[in-house]
């Protein structure tokens, strides 16, 4: 069997149930539908030979193949190539959004030099481990590529069950003085059961993968919300900052006062309803998006964000998802010259408030013609702060090797 999805880049027929996306830059998309951990490991061998990828990140969602099955095959039938990746909430192909698919970004040699680790234990490491595991990938980096620091960019994955990625986030940030962090939170497809990442051959839950790239093809690295402060203000009165649960808001049950404030009942609260109407925090004379993940049956709101007592929060007036989205885009297009293609990574509460306002197949249009390609996020690293609500990108712009 063999698939072809209409995308911008350089598209080929690919065997083994997969289609084949290349990029100017050199980087290759593998995507597949196929529950076939064993044709898609074959596929990405065949293509690694091909453009002499040294790395390759893989994202996957758990209804179709488990991490298991893929990093063993991947080592069985490319036993040099290293990887790293995660489970997703929804899947940013070549094609646009698709849900239920696996997507693999190789990475030729010759323009790219990766080197990864995998932080197991996230609550027990502590933020000088996290650190010094850190400081000796960039040491491996160095002795890899010399890079100068102006050509490295960092990637970061962390379990989106963990409840430890604000801390984990910062720990990596703090050590990687003017390297670009940004990352995804790994998802289960909406369940909230178990995450899983994969590193090298290694698979776990609970933990994170940094990668550390260097590169001489331009890049920018950006994000997006589609949100504004309103005044009507929610104070957390009672909260569980370990597993990020607010018991009162205003000194009332959660539930109901968050319901009240956005105009609907605790009875009518649904994913959709948290996706439509996020609250935010000010943080240094920004706000940053504190997205609920659902209602639990007394009452009460878990998060996908750090929350504690006194923490004031705003309801949020959602923009246009699709202009806030293309503007950042554009923006990014204007600083590199144009684009070839972005990594990107979007949080799942995005796809649900675009579905919402059926605007979904603009959004993947969106990202279709920009080139776009990652995965939905139950979370997203950017730089120094781990977000929610956000599409966070890095954009590769054209590169001088491409242009000849």
């Amino acid at each position: 069997m063999k698939i072809l999805r209409p995308c911008a880049g350089k598209q080929e027929e690919f065997p083994l149930g997969c289609s084949h996306t290349s990029y100017g830059c050199g980087l290759s998309a593998i995507t597949t539908d196929e529950a076939d951990a064993e044709a898609f490991a074959r596929a990405i061998a065949e293509e690694a030979a091909i453009c002499d990828a040294g790395f390759v990140l893989i994202f996957y969602s758990h209804a179709l193949i488990d991490a298991q099955s893929i990093t063993e095959s991947l080592v069985r039938h490319a036993p040099g190539l290293r990887h790293a990746g995660c489970s997703t909430a929804g899947e940013i192909t070549p094609a646009g959004l698709e849900e239920g698919h696996a997507i693999a970004i190789l990475m030729p040699a010759e323009r790219f030099s990766a080197v990864a680790t995998m932080i197991r234990d996230l609550s027990v490491s502590g933020i000088d481990g996290i650190a010094g595991r850190v400081e000796e990938l960039k040491l491996n980096l160095r002795a890899r590529a010399g890079y100068d620091g102006k050509n490295v960019f960092a990637l970061c994955f962390i379990d989106g069950l963990s409840y430890a990625e604000e801390a984990v986030t910062s720990a990596i940030h703090w050590v990687l003085d003017d390297i670009p962090l940004i990352g995804g939170s790994a998802g289960d497809d909406l369940k909230f059961e178990t995450t899983t990442l994969i590193s090298d051959g290694d698979v776990a839950s609970g933990c994170a993968v940094v990668v550390l790239i260097a590169t001489d093809v331009p890049f920018h690295v950006f994000k997006s919300e589609n949100f504004e402060a309103t005044d009507t203000k929610l104070v957390v009165t009672a909260s569980d900052p370990e597993r990020r649960i607010v018991h009162e808001f205003n000194a009332a049950p959660a539930a109901d006062e968050y319901a009240a404030a956005v105009g609907l009942t605790a009875a009518e609260l649904t994913p959709m309803s948290f996706a439509s109407h996020p609250v935010v925090v000010r943080v240094g004379g920004e706000h940053y998006c504190r997205s609920i993940q659902k209602m639990n049956p007394d009452g009460s709101l878990s998060f996908f964000c750090a929350i504690d007592d006194g923490i004031v929060l705003s309801v949020a007036q959602p923009l246009s998802i699709v202009d806030t989205a293309r503007h950042a885009l554009e923006n990014a297009g204007e600083r590199l010259g144009g684009i070839d293609v972005v990594l990107g990574f979007d949080c799942v509460l995005r796809r649900l408030d675009a579905r919402s306002r059926q605007v979904q197949r603009d959004v993947s249009e969106l990202y279709r013609t920009n080139r776009v390609i990652g995965f939905g996020t139950y979370g997203e690293q950017y730089r120094s702060m781990h977000l929610n609500q956000t599409f966070t990108g890095i954009a590769f712009g054209p590169s001088r090797q491409a242009a000849e």
